[in-house]
């Protein structure tokens, strides 16, 4: 079952032109809604250790909005795919903050390539000392700015139908919401990014 419209071929050719947009610099420096200053910037391969340490530092709770399952401490698998990145088709983005004189991992955003090669799959995920703050909502557009220049067409996530944080966030940024006709504990987040970039 589809999960949104195709493109147009109008849509298609907005998409591909930002294909040929500049380079954005990072790390991007941006500052929470408490003022607090953080950086955002692609993920790298010496990041392992920051991101084991972010996802052990998610409650339970988090981690089963995040992933859609449960379990105490990430595999070694998990973490080798979440590191798999291209900066292409596959990419993450961190927020870094310093905290008592050390850099650490508050969130990530991340998208992955569909089936459908003008789609992506999208995640935001934000520490829990960390949530409420505005994070979320600066580690989104800067995904949706990032797969929109890459060329891709449409943005979606399948997240689950209690994750409240999740749904506000997609409202904001326009995302259409529907519950999954697969499991109707999870609702399908989708977002037609020439249309939020026009």
């Amino acid at each position: 079952m589809a999960l949104s419209p195709r493109p147009s071929e109008a849509a298609r050719d907005l998409c591909a032109r930002f294909l040929h947009t500049a380079q954005r610099e990072f790390p991007l420096k941006a500052s929470l809604a408490d003022g607090t200053p953080i950086i955002i910037r692609p993920l790298q391969p010496d990041d392992r250790q920051l991101e084991i340490d972010f996802l052990r530092g998610l409650s339970p709770r988090s981690r089963r909005l995040r992933f859609l399952c449960d379990f105490k401490q990430p595999s070694e698998a998990l973490i080798d795919q979440l590191m798999d990145v291209d900066h292409d088709h596959r990419d993450a983005f961190i927020a870094l903050a310093t905290v008592d004189d050390r850099l650490i991992e508050i969130g990530v955003g991340r998208y992955c390539a569909t089936d459908d090669a003008s789609a992506c799959e999208c995640a935001i995920t934000v520490a829990d000392d960390w949530q409420h703050r505005g994070l979320g909502t600066l580690l989104m557009r800067n995904l949706i700015e990032e797969a929109a220049r890459r060329g891709f067409c449409h943005m979606m996530s399948v997240d689950a139908a209690s994750n409240r944080a999740m749904q506000a966030l997609a409202a904001h940024f326009g995302f259409r919401r529907q519950l999954d006709p697969l499991d109707p504990t999870q609702v399908i987040h989708s977002l037609d990014l020439a249309a939020w970039r026009s």
